[in-house]
């Protein structure tokens, strides 16, 4: 029988990467979870499939509603959940700390609690992919690093507390319950539909936007001193697929990453080395800098690479010139951006 794979947050950046990778190189039915207010941007080239429900369906699902999450789970009966929803913006926890909390913790808290109640009758048994987050690690001292599975949390933010108790709520079902869940902490990944609240989406939007005349050749930004691993969302869907499929061992949990690492700063300096504009100005925006910042973040992948053979395969400057072309393209089909 065909398997089924219930993807929540679909139209999300690693969503809808996620998704476009199940449909070429699975015969797996794609069942994405989504409020009604999301946003299909992402997914649009999933829309055909799913009006002549060819192996895409859309459910509506969200994390604070308990009812539609009972609702997801009877329609899709999944035999793997990728649990991929979530505020995943690190600076705007700190303007929304309680949604950010609620839909976070208490959010999975709900997931799981209604995949167990099917698991208990029997109806399903799925492999449970836990997305946390590097950020559970937060503000690391320079003897920790590389970050190993096992260094201490020190969460800079209440996105980073959040995905501290996801981080745990996925390891305790697994033991309280036997549940099939394993729980990666992936580091900074990036490319073509990524959120512009995040650094290097922002300047390459904003550099887009320079480009063709819409701002004055000025790029805000925020910390540039922050050290991180550089991955391509890419590589990462497909670590997400080997995770679940490769022996998955129920209750572990693996930092997965790139292997590029360099300082914010030189990853916008390389940006703008591709851009066609060649006098652009940097100018620190305030609004842009967190209270506490998580600035060594790279990771030790010896745990899943060790346990699966994955390995990143696309290099930072493809991701980079991937993640500006695609802010081009968009800025090309005359829609309008927020500066931030």
């Amino acid at each position: 029988m065909k398997k089924r794979a219930l993807i929540t947050g679909i139209t999300g950046m690693v969503g809808s990467h996620l998704a476009d990778f199940l449909l070429k190189n699975t015969d797996w039915d794609i069942y994405g979870m989504c409020r009604w207010r999301s946003p299909l941007d992402n997914v649009e080239g999933l829309i055909p499939k799913a009006n002549k429900k060819d192996r895409v369906y859309f459910l509506y699902g969200d994390l604070n509603d308990y009812v539609s999450l009972t609702k997801a789970i009877a329609q899709s009966k999944p035999d793997y959940v990728f649990h991929l929803a979530a505020q995943s913006y690190p600076l705007t926890s700190f303007d929304s700390p309680i949604d950010t909390l609620n839909t976070n913790i208490l959010g999975t808290a709900r997931l799981l609690e209604v995949i167990k109640g099917f698991c208990e009758t029997g109806v399903i048994s799925p492999v449970i992919h836990i997305c946390s987050s590097s950020e559970v690690f937060g503000r690391v001292k320079k003897e920790n690093v590389p970050i190993k599975e096992d260094t201490s949390f020190h969460p800079a933010s209440p996105y980073a507390i959040s995905k501290v108790g996801t981080d745990l709520l996925g390891r305790f079902y697994s033991q309280a319950y036997g549940m099939k869940t394993v729980t990666t902490r992936m580091f900074t990944h990036t490319g073509p539909r990524r959120g512009d609240v995040f650094a290097e989406s922002t300047f390459a939007k904003q550099i887009a936007m320079i480009e063709t005349g819409v701002l004055e050749p000025v790029v805000k930004v925020g910390n540039l001193e922050s050290l991180r691993t550089f991955a391509d969302v890419r590589d990462a869907v497909r670590a997400y697929y080997m995770l679940v499929t490769m022996n998955p061992i129920s209750g572990e949990y693996y930092n997965i990453g790139g292997n590029y690492t360099c300082k914010v700063g030189e990853m916008l300096d390389y940006l703008l080395s591709i851009s066609t504009c060649k006098k652009i100005k940097i100018e620190v925006d305030p609004q842009r800098l967190r209270p506490i910042d998580a600035d060594l973040q790279i990771p030790d992948l010896e745990k899943f690479k060790k346990h699966t053979g994955w390995n990143p395969e696309i290099t930072f400057e493809k991701t980079m010139q991937d993640l500006l072309d695609y802010w081009r393209d968009r800025i090309k089909q005359g829609r309008f951006f927020l500066r931030r």
